[in-house]
């Protein structure tokens, strides 16, 4: 039994949900979202609430039911409220810009990394050492944030790199600090 799969879904005020046979359109203040089922799931609109149902009790069905009821759930909560990621740079020179809508990062190589955002996804860069990644689909935003994360990850000797603003990222100290007597 999926307990998260049964779990009604709040609709919130401003947002308008559409059910298609198997699509499910989300619209909100912010934009809109078109969601695919699977032909084993089924969705409907009770008393303001999206309801997610199976067609069968097999378990790769009973495995996605829980999954695309939070997609649906975080498709909601995105369209009315946005999601955003922060990422931090960390290192001597490391440095990122905005040139038109491409963000430009000076990350210790001979040639700044160019990375052109998804669609629907918005970058922000207040200080040139942080990243503010904003959008709708909590999806998109966290795959184009790893992506940039990707482009130098965090290193444990110094802690140098591109880090999310909330990770820690654990040190260990260097061969020579072991000495032997």
């Amino acid at each position: 039994m999926s307990r998260i799969g049964n779990q009604p879904i709040k609709i919130e005020e401003g947002v308008t949900v559409d059910i298609d046979n198997k699509r499910v359109s989300i619209k909100g203040p912010k934009g809109e979202l078109n969601i695919e089922l699977p032909f084993e799931l089924s969705a409907e609109i009770k008393d303001n609430e999206l309801i997610v149902t199976r067609s069968n009790e097999e378990k790769p069905t009973k495995s996605i039911h829980g999954t695309y009821r939070m997609i649906l759930a975080n498709a909601i909560y995105g369209v009315k409220n946005g999601y955003e990621k922060k990422l931090e740079l960390v290192g001597v020179g490391y440095r990122a810009r905005l040139e038109g809508k491409t963000l430009v990062m000076t990350l210790g190589w001979n040639h700044p990394v160019k990375l052109e955002p998804y669609e629907g996804i918005e970058i922000e860069v207040p200080e040139e050492t942080k990243i503010t990644i904003k959008g709708i689909d909590k999806q998109k935003i966290g795959e184009f944030a790893a992506k940039v994360r990707g482009m130098r990850e965090p290193e444990p000797y110094k802690g140098k790199g591109v880090r999310y603003a909330d990770e820690y990222v654990r040190r260990k100290s260097s061969k020579s600090s072991l000495t032997s007597e």
